[in-house]
């Protein structure tokens, strides 16, 4: 996976070298957030928070609601931690305090058993930052509070001991940190072989072929400056992440390689169609912001729809957990089999609340003759959704508390729509209520 750095101070994306001196500022993370998320998670790093100059909560939520997040910086209670996720943060990065316990430092086990506890061990990544020791031949010493403080504790020998409560480790190669002269390949093989954990890579990754390089290994790569200053592009890091070598059809692909399964899912997670896809498929693909399939028939590049006009708008797409297959989540233009169907895997589409919210936004957009939906105003779905309330609370049999509740949904999916308010929006504050 491929992993876009969003670092926040004073409300604004900036790239620091070495962690200090800054290198760039923009205004413009939310924008940012929702372009990254296209490619795989963001790591959205508070860096206020982390140093104790306050925090940028109020922005963080809101690329919460635009990007899946790995959150860091400044999280300094398994309770903090806990609201993160409930605000829709998908892991937690912790750094320092794993490896203090009052004032010495080591592994803090009972804080970390604690994390798990409140958010379980599959959201919880630990970030095993390091430095080379001086004087030394590729050891590797981590580091803490904003990289500043060495512990003497050994980088691997560090991972090794976090493993059991994290799911993922992240390794910054403190040294190249924001200098974009290359990551020190040394310590990822030695991480790779020591855990059995995800291993994600930062610090110096410059060039495309390094991404192959930490990908082979079986590591994520995380990118920032590189990426920010234009060295580096999520589309080809994206393309060269994933494991060719292991696809089919190897007469379709380049020397070496074959096709990988790609699978396309409507936003709501229905099941569209699947075809195959090389490296220029994915490609293009981003490029056109269209799926792009590799048809084996023709020996060509495919755009589904091309012709019908029945286009897949590419939202976002991930590879799975071997790199050998990728889902992408898109938007159909209309019928996506050839035989008219919704899918090609079920002759119609599911009716979801998120398809009732595109019909209702359709005819308020779109009005058209003898649409009721069209006549709701403001003041009137108000007062159905006040009579539909009353009545569901009176029904007393099981068809009457369906047809009741029924009513209530569309009359409030009619006020949600009006007001801008998607179905993501509602689901996203219940999954927080559960997470709490």
């Amino acid at each position: 996976m491929i992993i876009a750095s969003i670092d926040l101070r004073g409300g604004r994306v900036v790239q620091l070298k070495q962690g200090s001196e800054l290198m760039l500022q923009l205004d413009k993370a939310p924008e940012l957030a929702e372009e990254f998320d296209r490619y795989g998670e963001v790591a959205v790093i508070d860096l206020d928070a982390a140093m104790g100059n306050g925090s940028n909560i109020e922005l963080l939520r809101s690329l919460l609601r635009k990007a899946r997040c790995r959150v860091g910086g400044g999280i300094r209670s398994p309770e903090a931690a806990r609201e993160l996720v409930s605000l829709g943060a998908e892991k937690i990065i912790i750094g320092s305090l794993a490896f203090r316990v009052r004032g010495e430092f080591a592994v803090n086990v009972p804080f970390l058993e604690s994390l798990v506890q409140k958010i379980g061990r599959e959201r919880l990544i630990v970030a095993v930052d390091a430095r080379s020791r001086p004087g030394t031949a590729g050891a590797y010493e981590i580091v803490v509070d904003g990289w500043k403080t060495p512990t003497g504790l050994d980088l691997v020998e560090g991972a090794r001991a976090v493993e059991p409560y994290a799911a993922e480790l992240l390794f910054t190669c403190v040294d190249r940190e924001g200098t974009m002269t290359g990551i020190d390949m040394g310590p990822v093989k030695a991480l790779r072989e020591a855990v059995s954990c995800g291993v994600t890579v930062a610090g110096g990754v410059s060039s495309p072929e390094e991404i192959e390089a930490i990908a082979a290994l079986g590591c994520d790569a995380q990118i920032g400056m590189a990426l920010y200053t234009g060295k580096i592009s999520l589309a080809d890091s994206f393309v060269r992440s994933l494991n060719w070598k292991k696809g089919a059809y190897a007469e379709h692909g380049a020397a070496g390689e074959g096709l990988l399964p790609l699978i396309a899912q409507s936003p709501d997670g229905q099941v569209l169609m699947t075809g195959f896809a090389n490296r220029e498929a994915v490609a293009e693909s981003f490029k056109r912001g269209r799926l792009c399939f590799y048809s084996r028939t023709r020996n060509t590049l495919w755009m589904k729809g091309e012709h019908s006009g029945n286009t897949l708008a590419v939202l976002r797409m991930r590879a799975d957990c071997d790199r050998d297959a990728i889902l992408a989540t898109v938007e159909p233009a209309g019928p996506v089999c050839h035989t008219g169907a919704f899918s090609c895997f079920e002759t119609g589409r599911r009716f979801t609340w998120e398809y009732l919210r595109a019909v209702v936004a359709e005819r308020l957009r779109n009005p058209v003759p003898g649409s009721y939906t069209a006549t709701l105003d403001d003041e009137l779905v108000r007062e159905k959704i006040m009579e539909e309330a009353e009545e569901l609370r009176e029904a007393k049999t099981r068809d009457e508390i369906i047809w009741e509740a029924a009513d209530l949904l569309y009359f409030t999916t009619v006020l949600m729509t009006r007001s801008g308010i998607h179905v993501e929006d509602v689901l996203h504050e219940l999954d927080r209520r559960h997470k709490k």
